[in-house]
């Protein structure tokens, strides 16, 4: 491919340079093609490798002319190679060159990007390890609802962390498709085996069919994953921005040395690194969306798709990757308060055992439905008074009929419970 570039950072690969050393990769490769297919001279391409050389400013002095990207280049090469120049280009469309440099900038991209969603995952399996058993309140609509674990919550972060990386997987697939095919995907001037030759040595597939274009199905699929991805990590730093709440503070981002949380309240500490990524997601959906809209062009081809692709390919990849390293330092980082968690369970005042009575009670014999309004009066109770739920219910003769004072104890010194299938979510999740 080209050397240079073969592993650049994700912000070279959007940069003038390495574009036109795509663009002079791929014009080389189909020269070498067609001399392979007796088109042009072989000490031709050989020149052609030789010399071949780009400059980006000159090609941007040449383009104010020519107000023709592809043309500018293309002029600007041939003043480096001279008179052999007349083979380079032959029988290509400008897009043959656009697509399949688009599609080599994205495939760089996504597979930087599969990179750091691997080391995402790492981390989060590395803390749900460790927090396996920490028990911690569930919340239901932001209400507490029944003991969890923070393991489980980490790793279900992991597990979504697992089918974003075969989605990427999947959409880097579908986006590593080139195209050299004329100007209207006919073939008209070119042997196909051009395509394919050029496609093989980018490491590309060629596409099936195309236009004037590759179709932009395949792009819309990429951003829309990288969508996704953002969106899970916005899930991610949502959640820790709920526990970093000074009422609830089970958990909080680190705070470095030096650190400032405000110029106002010097005792801030405030998540913004789990609000920056929340923000930043928002970008990559509005991307997305975009990507959807630049589908249906007009027949052959419109260029109404390419100002916004400019825009959102580099926007969504480099956004993308600078989230991916935010949410890896800040679950790496982590800061977690196991006796916060535990105060938390027991705020409600035994609330969150409730449904452990109801079916409890059930099991002595009498409906859910019966079992349930006896609970729920109870719990009624603890809400507006703030006695313990274990009293309320004692104070219930018919509950007391059923189940012994004991036994009904019993039920709330029961947290051991959440933790009998954690190994088995833990097992299924490969953890």
């Amino acid at each position: 491919m080209i050397k240079r570039y073969t592993r650049p950072e994700m912000g070279e690969i959007w940069s003038e340079q390495n574009k036109y050393a795509i663009w002079l990769e791929i014009e080389i490769l189909a020269c070498e093609a067609q001399s392979e297919l007796g088109i042009i001279p072989p000490e031709a391409v050989v020149e052609i490798r030789e010399k071949a050389q780009f400059n980006v400013a000159r090609i941007l002095e040449i383009e104010e002319t020519t107000k023709h990207d592809v043309i500018a280049f293309l002029t600007n090469v041939s003043e480096y190679v001279g008179p052999a120049s007349r083979f380079i280009h032959l029988g290509m469309t400008s897009s043959d060159v656009l697509d399949t440099c688009l599609a080599v900038q994205l495939k760089q991209a996504g597979e930087i990007l599969l990179n750091d969603l691997y080391r995402l995952k790492d981390v989060l399996e590395r803390r749900a390890k460790e927090f396996k058993y920490t028990l911690c309140v569930g919340r239901s609509h932001g209400i507490h609802a029944e003991p969890t674990t923070f393991g489980l919550k980490l790793a279900l972060w992991y597990e979504e962390c697992k089918r974003n990386i075969s989605r990427l997987d999947y959409s880097l697939t579908t986006i590593s498709t080139g195209m050299i095919s004329g100007a209207v995907g006919t073939f008209e001037h070119l042997s196909p085996k051009v395509e394919e030759y050029v496609c093989l040595k980018l490491g590309l597939t060629p596409e099936p069919v195309s236009t004037q274009v590759i179709q932009r199905d395949r792009h819309s699929e990429f951003l829309s994953t990288l969508a996704i991805i953002g969106s899970s990590l916005e899930k991610i730093a949502m959640e820790i921005r709920h526990l970093q709440r000074s009422e609830v503070l089970e958990a909080e981002e680190f705070f470095s040395k030096g650190q400032k949380g405000s110029s106002a309240m010097p005792h801030k500490r405030n998540p913004i690194v789990s609000e920056r990524i929340c923000g930043l997601a928002r970008l990559l959906r509005a991307n997305s969306m975009a990507a959807f809209e630049n589908n249906a062009l007009w027949h052959e081809r419109d260029i109404s798709h390419s100002s916004v692709e400019r825009v959102i390919c580099p926007d969504s990849t480099i956004t993308l990757n600078y989230m991916l390293h935010l949410a890896i330092n800040l679950v790496d980082k982590l800061l977690v308060y196991p006796e916060n968690m535990l105060r938390n369970i027991n705020i409600t005042h035994g609330l969150v055992f409730s449904q452990t009575v109801l079916l409890e009670l059930v099991r002595r014999g009498i409906t859910r439905e019966e079992s349930y309004a006896l609970v729920q009066q109870a719990a009624m109770k603890t809400w507006r008074d703030g006695c313990p739920l274990l009293e309320t219910l004692q104070e219930n003769p018919e509950i007391m009929s059923l189940i012994s004072s004991e036994e009904l104890t019993e039920l709330f010194t029961s947290g051991n419970k959440v933790f009998k299938s954690v190994d088995y979510i833990f097992e299924r999740c490969g953890l």
